[in-house]
């Protein structure tokens, strides 16, 4: 257990910004998942208009630091191509 001030400091902000974060990977999850149930549906509207609602959101993630910028390209861009063989 910290005993200094500024550990226990550091410990509760830790504490507030990781569930902040967790509050944020959740939404981006939430997003994906839209976009997979509609790409399973075989709805291509439906996929198409769920991946324009879902990019802003995973670069959002990427600007506050919950994912790497790498990461979220990779997942935009798996999600694109599949969204492409379903909208065709």
């Amino acid at each position: 257990m910290a005993n200094h001030k500024s550990a226990k400091k550091r410990i509760r902000r830790n504490a507030n910004r990781a569930e902040i974060n967790k509050s944020r990977i959740s939404r981006i999850r939430t997003f994906i998942k839209k976009v997979e149930s509609a790409i399973e549906s075989g709805d291509g509207a439906a996929a198409t208009n769920a991946l324009k609602s879902a990019q802003p959101e995973i670069m959002r993630g990427v600007t506050k630091g919950v994912l790497h910028k790498n990461t979220a390209s990779r997942k935009m861009s798996r999600l694109a191509a599949r969204v492409k063989a379903v909208a065709v």
